[in-house]
């Protein structure tokens, strides 16, 4: 049977490399705060607000420059925020197109189809009818598509075809 012996030198050994690898981690930290970041770190380390990435079949049926509405029916509710990549910071007057299949009729039916500005605190809400499974699936589609921030396009799936809300969130990137 072979019986292992605690081998002091290693030990040493070892915990002068983690006090070396800590300190120099410390040292480069420190370095890193004082310069600037190229533009596509900056956000990155930020206070973790990465920008919302585009969800496949999000821009099915989009209409750009969709109307301001104050409602597109009764009875469902979408809402969310909008905030800004890196930062966090809400954002106000941000257009947000939503459209959706609803007991009105699909997607492409004008009257589903509508847009709405955030509020200060970059919120936004819109009353509209009920949404009613499109390809077997309950969903919403919601869309930023202006000139100072990179286009989303969103498609939240509802769990059941009985909700009667849908919040969706944007982080937004600069143009």
């Amino acid at each position: 049977m072979t019986r292992l012996v605690p081998n002091r030198f290693h030990n040493r050994l070892h915990s002068q490399n983690r006090r070396a690898f800590l300190l120099g981690a410390a040292s480069a930290g420190a370095a890193l705060s004082q310069f600037p970041l190229p533009g596509i770190l900056r956000p990155a380390l930020a206070s973790g607000f990465a920008p919302t990435q585009s969800m496949r079949g999000g821009a099915n049926n989009y209409r750009p420059n969709a109307p301001l509405v104050d409602r597109l029916g009764s009875g469902f509710w979408v809402s969310g925020t909008v905030r800004r990549a890196g930062d966090g910071v809400p954002l106000e007057g941000v257009r947000i197109q939503i459209w959706a299949a609803t007991t009105l009729g699909g997607e492409r039916e004008p009257r589903n189809h509508g847009s709405v500005l955030t509020a200060a605190d970059g919120s936004f809400r819109l009353e509209m009818e009920q949404i009613v499974p499109n390809f077997g699936q309950p969903h919403a589609h919601l869309a930023y598509d202006d000139a100072d921030y990179e286009t989303v396009f969103l498609r939240p799936v509802m769990p059941s075809a009985e909700d009667t809300s849908v919040s969706t969130d944007f982080v937004l990137a600069p143009a």
